[in-house]
């Protein structure tokens, strides 16, 4: 049997974080009665970057989705009551996607369960390890090369 790489060892540790953090949360949202899926909650995320309300092809640009992706996540979205189409006050041909008090609320009880999953991953850590953890994360995600 061979010993796997480290670099490979490293992917599989990360997915099966990953993994590990996702079903955390997934479980709390599911226990607050939250169900939204994750591309959906994607597209919450997005709406909240700009002054305005966004387009549907701003939204499906920042996403890198095709439009019709975005039409189907927003149909969705809106059936909920999370998001609404609103005309552009500037150009009524344009619609912006705009957040509701539903979305908000749904958007707090996301940032709610990332915390409270990430808590339960990181609980075994000391907090010079939670430290030291935070900066090699932010390497990674922040360091050169970045795509997203």
């Amino acid at each position: 049997m061979t010993t796997p790489e480290p670099d490979g060892l490293l992917a599989e540790q990360l997915l099966r974080l990953t993994r590990r953090i996702h079903r955390s949360q997934q479980r709390r949202l599911e226990s607050a009665g939250v169900v939204i899926t994750p591309a959906q909650s994607r597209l919450l995320r997005a709406l909240v970057h700009d002054e305005r309300p966004p387009r549907m092809a701003d939204l499906a640009a920042r996403l890198e989705v095709v439009p019709r992706a975005v039409t189907s996540l927003v149909d969705g979205l809106e059936a909920a009551g999370r998001v609404r189409r609103a005309p552009d006050p500037d150009n009524r041909r344009v619609i912006r996607i705009e957040l509701t008090d539903t979305g908000r609320a749904t958007l707090k009880a996301l940032r709610e369960a990332r915390r409270a999953a990430a808590e339960d991953i990181l609980a075994p850590l000391s907090p010079a390890q939670r430290t030291e953890f935070g900066a090699l994360l932010s390497v990674l995600a922040d360091g050169p090369g970045r795509s997203c």
